[in-house]
Formats: C-alpha cells, sequence, structure tokens
C-alpha cells in the first residue's frame, strides 16, 4: 500500500515497525460541544483505513484521543455553571451517539488527556532537563529554534512560521515561536500539582503523551486534518523527537477540508453544522457516504443536492443487497461464482492500494452492484448467488457502508401474509388476494411479482 507522507510529499510505500501491526494515532475531538461535518471526515476516513488494513490482515493498534481540559471546556463549564469534567462526560457520551450513527468503529484506545497528567509530567520534565524547554511564570514552554527540524512537516522556513507565530506573550517567553507545554493555574480553573507549580497541560503535549504511552516511541501512521499540521503536529513532533531521541511518526496523513455550499465552513458565515444537525433531516449513513466518496486528500463540498445524491446512491446499495438475500430464497443448487467478482474486487484493492482512494473504491463496488443485477435477474443458482452475496458484504463492510440493514420481528407476519395472498391466487380467489394487498399496502408494504416469486418492500 502506498500513502501520501506529509512529511515527505510523496507516496511512500507503506511499511511498519513490526511485521503484520500497523499502529495509528488519530487525533480526536476536544469535548465541548457537538462534533461538526467537519469533524465527521477523519472520523470516517481513517475508519476506512483502519478497516482495509485489517480486512488485508494486519493487525491495527489504533488510539483515538479525547482532549478533555481546555480553554474551551473552561468556558463552556462556566458558561453552564457545571464543572469542566462535567462539561467533558457529557460530550463524550453526545460523541458516541453521532459516532456509532456514521458507524464509527471504537479505536483500541480512546484516552483522555487528563488521565495521562503524569506521563504528560514526565516528557515535560526530561525536555527542562535537556534543555529544550524551560519555566517562565508559572508556565513552561518549549524552545521550538533548538529542535533543528522545526518546520519539517509543514515544510515552511523557519523565518515563515516565525512571522506568523503568536506575538502576544512575548515578554514571558525567550522567543515568539516558543510553545506552551503546561500552563500556571488561573484563578477558578482546574489544576494538578506539578514541579513547576499548580496547573494543566498544553494542548501540543497531550498526544506526544498518548501516542507514547499507548503505541510506543516511534509509531508507524498519524492522522489529522489539514488544519492540524502546523502548528499541532509540527509540536507534537519537535516535542516527542527531542524527549525520545527517535522518529515520532513514519507516516502523516491528513484530510482535506469541507466546504459548504462551496464556502468555507464558518460559524461566521452561518453555515457552520453539526452532524447532529444534518443526521436529524438525512440520517448518519448519508454523511459517511460523503465523508469517502472523494479522495480524503482532497476538499469536498456539502450543500443538501449532494447529500440527496449520497442518498439515492445508498439506496442503489441497499437494493442490491435486498435483491440478493431474495435471490438466494429463491436459488437452487449448483453454480460457480461468477467471473466479475475478482475483476471488481481487484480493482476496489488496487484503488484502495494507492493512497485510500475511496473514491474509485466506491466506483468499483458500484460497477460491482450492477454486474450482480445483471446477473441474479438471469440465474438462480446458489452458489454463485452466496458468491456475490460474500464479495458485496467484503467491500461494503470496508467502507463501512450498508450498515442498516434490519430484519424485523414484522417480518414473519408479512411473509405470511404473502403465502397467504398466493395461495388465494392459486385458488383463483382473487377477491381475498387483493384485500391482503391492500393490507400490506396500509402496513406500508409494495408487493412486486417477479419471475423468483412475490418480493416485497417498504414503502
Amino acid at each position: 500500500m502506498k500513502i501520501f507522507n506529509t512529511l515527505t510529499r510523496q507516496k511512500d510505500e507503506l511499511k511498519t515497525i513490526e511485521e503484520g501491526v500497523v499502529k495509528i494515532y488519530a487525533c480526536g475531538p476536544t469535548v465541548y460541544n457537538y462534533i461538526h461535518i467537519g469533524n465527521a471526515r477523519p472520523l470516517c476516513v481513517f475508519d476506512v483505513l483502519r478497516r482495509y488494513l485489517e480486512w488485508r490482515g494486519y493487525k491495527v493498534e489504533f488510539v483515538q484521543n479525547f482532549t478533555d481540559i481546555d480553554d474551551k471546556l473552561i468556558k463552556k463549564a462556566n458558561e453552564e455553571g457545571i464543572t469542566v469534567p462535567e462539561v467533558a462526560a457529557h460530550y463524550i457520551e453526545e460523541f458516541w451517539v453521532d459516532a456509532k450513527g456514521m458507524n464509527i468503529r471504537e479505536a483500541t484506545v480512546h484516552p483522555r488527556a487528563t488521565e495521562n497528567i503524569d506521563e504528560i509530567q514526565r516528557i515535560i520534565s526530561e525536555l527542562v532537563e535537556k534543555g529544550f524547554a524551560y519555566t517562565s511564570g508559572g508556565d513552561v514552554y518549549f524552545r521550538a529554534k533548538k529542535f533543528n527540524e522545526y518546520g519539517k512537516l509543514s515544510h515552511q522556513p523557519l523565518e515563515d512560521l516565525e512571522a506568523g507565530a503568536r506575538i502576544d506573550v512575548a515578554e514571558i517567553k525567550e522567543d515568539p515561536m516558543d510553545f506552551c507545554l503546561w500552563k500556571g493555574a488561573k484563578p477558578g480553573e482546574p489544576y494538578w500539582d506539578s514541579p513547576w507549580g499548580k496547573g494543566r497541560p498544553g494542548w501540543h503535549i497531550e498526544c506526544s503523551a498518548m501516542a507514547g504511552r499507548y503505541l510506543g516511541k516511534t509509531i508507524d501512521i498519524h492522522c489529522g486534518g489539514l488544519d492540524l499540521i502546523f502548528p499541532h503536529h509540527e509540536n507534537e513532533i519537535a516535542q516527542s523527537e527531542c524527549a525520545n531521541g527517535c522518529d515520532f511518526a513514519h507516516y502523516w496523513m491528513h484530510n482535506g477540508f469541507i466546504n459548504v455550499d462551496n464556502h468555507k465552513m464558518s460559524k461566521s458565515l452561518g453555515n457552520f453544522f453539526t452532524v447532529r444537525d444534518v443526521a436529524e433531516k438525512y440520517g448518519y449513513e448519508p454523511i459517511r457516504y460523503l465523508m469517502i466518496s472523494s479522495q480524503y486528500r482532497s476538499p469536498i463540498n456539502y450543500s443538501v443536492d449532494i447529500i440527496e445524491q449520497g442518498k439515492n446512491a445508498l439506496e442503489r446499495l441497499y437494493t442490491c443487497r435486498d435483491n440478493l438475500d431474495f435471490a438466494l430464497k429463491n436459488a437452487v443448487d449448483g453454480g460457480d461464482a461468477p467471473e466479475f467478482i475478482a475483476t471488481h474486487k481487484a480493482a476496489f484493492v488496487e484503488a484502495m492500494e494507492d493512497d485510500l482512494n475511496t473514491a474509485d473504491a466506491l466506483g468499483a463496488l458500484f460497477s460491482l452492484v450492477r454486474d450482480i443485477n445483471t446477473y441474479i435477474a438471469a440465474n438462480n443458482q446458489k452458489a454463485g448467488i452466496e458468491a456475490c452475496i460474500e464479495v458485496f458484504d467484503e467491500l461494503a463492510g470496508v467502507l463501512g457502508l450498508v450498515y442498516n440493514r434490519k430484519t424485523e420481528s414484522l417480518d414473519e407476519e408479512i411473509e405470511a401474509l404473502i403465502e397467504q395472498r398466493t395461495a388465494a391466487r392459486k385458488a383463483k380467489d382473487f377477491k381475498t388476494a387483493d384485500a391482503i394487498r391492500d393490507k400490506l399496502k396500509e402496513m406500508g408494504i409494495v408487493l412486486e411479482d417477479t419471475a423468483q416469486g412475490v418480493k416485497w418492500s417498504r414503502m
């Protein structure tokens, strides 16, 4: 598999530290509010990455954090008159409602920043001892210019980064480029005791601590959105590599931005949508479909028309899968797997091996659907239909799609009524047959008489 590596600016072949194992760290949300559709993209994209690698036989150790101490959480807690832990607990719970709605699998570990204070302090102490960090005014800062490779991820000259650095706290920093590792406590804020006084961790150090604790000093893949390249990921590299004396991550994957109606999503523009907002109107699965419908590094556009197109595309997938179940129920023994299965499966793998090209992988899945529909219209042999079901479920499963197929207890009642109608028609009791059809229609069930038998669907 080849991955576009932000660090090298080219597609690099994936070579893992440990054979057969992939260690992935994905930056998770700051839990002070509902997640927005911009957050949904890395969740969906890197969930597919994990699914694909596991499908290809790797053991994946996947860590995704929750930032549960931050200025935004403190502000939210003050606004609502509750504690910061209560804010975090509430929005982590709400996160899982949305994540599970989009069929996001739980990570191997979901660490919280507040559960890793000891590890955070250990790394900071090591950086201070080595001269990479210093204390000032109750804070601890990292000396960015002391790390000779600072800027290697964002590929910007140091002078350009320096020009954009914040200078509002320059009086307590040695250099505007320096960034905070530990923040001295302010009145009314949560704090932890430390060698530098009461305080709390800075944002960047959290991920270094959690990645190191759960995956080791060097990991295979670090994921996140383009907006995290600088300063967050750049700072993670600097502090991790200075503390540990080795590479932090070999591959860096960054997903593109989301626009809304071809404009950058922004609260000030009034085009800011949470996942919950969109799901209440269109459901969760169309959101997931949208997030993987383009190659992950490309920007994508959210609009009502595009989400509706996704709903229609999903309907094609569900219809095909339902048709397969119907065909299998009426199949006869015998047959072989159709030849087109191997062709479409190979196309799917080729797309995914090329920097997780989910757009082309979806194309391969829909080509498979087209040939399946043609095949089952003319064939009723069990082995061939079972082979079609197997590959459909595999490929859709890797993409995390078609996950809302539910068999309800009502189905048994429907099947019984259909059998009664079929028996009435054979007995030429058309009055009873029509009455049963009308009853099913009132239940929201539409019947279709086919050569293979009666097929039903919901209105």
